[in-house]
């Protein structure tokens, strides 16, 4: 992991199963092989969680197996690289959030890619739901208690992080409040440390956060989702707090190689967005906090430079910087 210290000014905001065939003249019978789908995070996550879940039911939806492949590290950049250089036949994809097809372009001071050159836009899979938790032995049991402590000590309290979506929405929270930031590969190793007493405060996804409130361990005060969690019933969001500056919602969607043909990008998202539909998916999907939903390429693409453009209007303006 590595350290940073959080310092900028706090921000805005940024049907059928039935398979379809490929157009006229396209290999019919795609996909003759395994299909690897990369994922930019470390195996426990919520990230990688869902992609199991999802590649499990493109499997059946396919007819042919979908291999998850773990790509931590470099904010997400390794699994983007990876997809990026390969063969745009359609036995490569990536899952990819909005911490490395946003925020690594945008943040850093040499963007490792152009998004919109280096991929080939495939579909959405839908949003994380987050809460801001902290250990049970910490002396605060509301956003403001917790607030207050940092004020009373600045600097002496660390938070984790895994993706661009959970240091965002502390820099919301926090304002001009100085916390150290660790980031890690995944969010089970953060969790870890979390439990450990390493750090004390996090936002994390709806699949670790449940079962630690439940027996104890850990506390849960307000979820950035705009409405309570049927997971953790009892915990504000923001708008109820008072804190409608928490607006950060993290995505997830799917893209290939550059170049990759459209028959197989259409067929590839119209099976994405009926996988999304099956019901034993949706239920996965939802016992981890993630509402699943899928795009056609167009309407994805079009999500998908909105996101990105609205991102860097916002770091921009309030001169977000990454120590």
């Amino acid at each position: 992991m590595r350290r940073r210290t959080l310092t900028a000014a706090a921000l805005w905001g940024a049907a059928a199963l039935t398979s379809l065939p490929l157009a006229a003249g396209a290999d019919e019978a795609y996909p003759q092989k395994p299909i690897r789908l990369i994922v930019g995070f470390a195996p426990g996550g919520g990230a990688d969680a869902l992609t199991r879940i999802i590649a499990d039911g493109l499997s059946k939806q396919l007819g042919q197996q979908v291999i998850v492949d773990n790509r931590p590290g470099a904010d997400g950049v390794l699994a983007a690289q990876a997809t990026s250089s390969a063969k745009p036949d359609g036995y490569t994809l990536l899952m990819g959030t909005n911490t490395a097809m946003v925020a690594a372009p945008t943040l850093r001071p040499t963007p490792p890619y152009d998004p919109f050159k280096a991929f080939t836009p495939i579909s959405s899979a839908g949003q994380f739901s987050m809460f801001l938790v902290v250990p049970s032995s910490l002396p605060a049991k509301s956003v403001n208690e917790l607030l207050a402590l940092i004020a009373a000590k600045p600097g002496a309290y660390n938070s984790a992080s895994s993706n661009s979506a959970s240091e965002l929405a502390m820099l919301q929270l926090l304002g001009d409040r100085k916390v150290v930031n660790a980031r890690y590969k995944g969010d089970m190793q953060a969790m870890t440390d979390l439990l450990g007493g390493q750090v004390q405060m996090m936002f994390t996804t709806g699949t670790l956060a449940p079962a630690y409130v439940k027996d104890g361990r850990i506390r849960a005060l307000v979820t950035l989702l705009p409405d309570r969690s049927d997971l953790l019933p009892d915990v504000p969001t923001g708008g109820e707090l008072g804190l409608g500056k928490l607006t950060i919602t993290p995505w997830a969607g799917f893209f290939g190689p550059p170049g990759l043909p459209q028959a197989i990008t259409d067929r590839l998202s119209r099976e994405l967005q009926n996988t999304l539909q099956r019901p034993e998916v949706r239920k996965q999907l939802a016992q981890q906090g993630f509402e699943g939903y899928g795009m056609s390429p167009e309407k994805f693409r079009d999500f998908f430079r909105v996101q990105y453009d609205a991102f860097g209007a916002t770091v921009r303006e309030h001169n977000v910087k990454f120590e």
